[in-house]
């Protein structure tokens, strides 16, 4: 609900978009039919303020319908023209019609001589902006007439925005990638070192190092050097049981046996270590 309170002050301040959410969210209940003329429109519907996109959420705004009614919702204006907008009303004021606010002011009571000012000058500025008449706001079946293609806008807008994240996260795999395989000797050396621990979280993130090894060598077409250097860890580390197993459990969950075999006493590549047809090659195409 702390998101809600500067409502008031917008209010205060002469911003109408809470009441035409308001009014929405009749028209969510079903209140009006479908040629009930919609209220004044506010500028600025397309442009909620974080109060005003809490307040929507609260009432459980269709986002489409709040689209669909922001199309003809003119943009706020811009703060170099309220500023034109306060001058040109300042040079409008006498001393007595400022005498009161500053004598507010100077009680202590900042707060009211702010309502009591900027009431003033709403109302001039409503004067010299007048609202949308009446005879131009739309009907209720005209504004729902639009949800659909404001739906459509927005998934199209969600697609693209997943795509674009995607595109995102697999260039930075890439460029992970691009690194593991430049650091081969090193990360070979990590590998080693984690199976010397002989613990099981060492040997999970071994395994996931080797996972990333194979999927980067793969991609720098290098699978005949993991296979070597495979060779190599397992003849050294092939002995220890739950380091294996956890290579075996990688292996059996895409039914491939690519793993290397163990005979007479050492561990070679087995006859159909070759390159896999899935995305990971080796170790990785079996997790």
């Amino acid at each position: 609900m702390a998101r809600l309170l500067p409502l008031r002050e917008e209010l205060l301040r002469g911003d109408t978009r809470p009441l035409y959410l308001g009014w929405l969210a009749r028209v969510s209940e079903g209140e009006f039919d479908a040629e009930e003329p919609e209220p004044p429109r506010p500028a600025g519907l397309g442009a909620l303020t974080p109060a005003q996109q809490a307040l929507a959420e609260f009432l459980l705004l269709d986002p489409d319908l709040v689209a669909a009614a922001a199309v003809a919702s003119p943009e706020l204006r811009s703060p170099q023209a309220a500023e034109s907008d306060v001058d040109a009303w300042l040079a409008t004021q006498t001393a007595d019609a400022l005498r009161a606010p500053l004598r507010l002011m100077l009680l202590g009571q900042p707060l009211a001589a702010e309502r009591r000012l900027h009431g003033e000058f709403l109302a001039w500025q409503r004067n010299q902006h007048p609202m949308i008449p009446r005879s131009d706001r739309r009907t209720l079946a005209e504004i729902e007439a639009g949800v659909e293609a404001a739906r459509s806008l927005r998934l199209e807008r969600e697609r693209e925005a997943r795509a674009a994240k995607e595109a995102k996260r697999q260039a930075e795999h890439a460029r992970y990638l691009s690194t593991v395989a430049q650091q081969a000797d090193r990360v070979w050396d990590e590998i080693d070192t984690l199976l010397e621990r002989r613990t099981g979280a060492a040997y999970d993130e071994a395994l996931q190092r080797l996972q990333d090894l194979a999927e980067a060598l793969q991609a720098a077409e290098r699978e005949q050097e993991f296979r070597r250097d495979l060779e190599k860890l397992l003849a050294a580390h092939g002995g220890r049981p739950a380091w294996m197993k956890r290579l075996e459990k990688a292996a059996g969950k895409s039914g491939i046996s690519a793993l290397p075999v163990r005979e007479r006493g050492h561990h070679r590549l087995g006859p159909d270590a070759r390159p896999l047809r899935s995305r990971h090659w080796l170790v990785t195409s079996i997790c």
